[in-house]
């Protein structure tokens, strides 16, 4: 994959918001490997922007590194500073949509009623269901249960 190309102003911008960051992969001794081309590609799937740190006191070896990695990871080579490599690769749509739509928190769920007389059209009702409860077989709402502790427990309680 070919490395992705960046305007100035997305470079900056890129900067700036790696600046907090802490290094999420480490490059050692073996320089390299699959291993590490393999973590970071996992990275960049889940954050998007990461720092590497790479242990080399050789200059150019880390400029080899950081082409290296934009070209096999299909990233963009932001910044290049001391031993930390800054590396930026767009979220897959799929990864985005699936995290997103597993966020905690009250949700909409349609209920349907049908009659009893069968000739009626079920009634539908929407109700807000929180994080603590749960839609039952008969359309009703009931909390979660409590945690079931074991008798040993309640007698030294």
């Amino acid at each position: 994959m070919p490395a992705l190309q960046l305007s100035p102003a997305e470079r900056k911008h890129l900067r700036g918001q790696a600046h907090h960051l802490e290094p999420v992969v480490l490059i050692g001794a073996d320089g390299l490997t699959p291993a590490v081309l393999k973590e970071a590609d996992t990275a960049l799937k889940a954050h998007g922007l990461i720092k590497v740190r790479m242990f080399s006191d050789q200059r150019d070896e880390r400029m080899r590194a950081l082409e290296h990695l934009a070209d096999a990871l299909g990233a963009a080579a932001v910044q290049h500073i001391g031993k930390l490599l800054v590396l930026w690769r767009p979220i897959p749509a799929p990864v985005r949509a699936a995290a997103e739509s597993a966020m905690p928190g009250p949700r909409v769920v349609k209920i349907l009623k049908f009659s009893k007389s069968g000739n009626h059209r079920p009634q539908i009702k929407k109700v807000k269901v929180y994080g603590n409860q749960r839609v039952t077989a008969g359309g009703e709402i009931k909390r979660a249960k409590p945690r079931v502790t074991s008798v040993k427990k309640k007698a030294v309680d």
